[in-house]
């Protein structure tokens, strides 16, 4: 069962120039900075009530890069946080997923949902 919003993603062309503007619209400093270099991104995280904000910059060929390329800057995804990847995964059934479960930051194990079955909406689940 989910039991909250983990991290809610959007992406940007430039985190030099996107950092000031959401620090300024979140009246906070960013808390992160990490180089994903296995999803070809750098990103920016803020913290906000238990829930990640975070700006994601393409630096490499990937999904992030292919969606940036056709629907620009903007919301690019939402996480829920699960306490049990494996459960959710059963729970929703395989057809509802989409690829292999993958490590993320801060140990995060991290499960897409099939985009084609979720109405459009890029999805995951999020367990840590």
């Amino acid at each position: 069962m989910v039991h909250g919003m983990h991290h809610v993603n959007f992406i940007v062309r430039d985190l030099a120039q996107a950092i000031p503007v959401w620090e300024r619209v979140l009246g906070r400093s960013v808390d992160s900075r990490d180089q994903l270099d296995g999803r070809g991104v750098d990103i920016a995280r803020f913290d906000v009530g238990g829930t990640w904000i975070v700006l994601v910059q393409p630096t490499g060929p990937g999904v992030p890069a292919d969606y940036l390329a056709t629907h620009g800057e903007g919301f690019f995804l939402m996480s829920f946080g699960v306490t049990s990847l494996a459960d959710e995964s059963k729970r929703v059934g395989a057809d509802l997923l989409e690829g292999l479960q993958r490590g993320g930051l801060d140990d995060w194990l991290v499960q897409d949902l099939d985009i084609a079955q979720t109405f459009g909406a890029q999805l995951q689940f999020v367990e840590g």
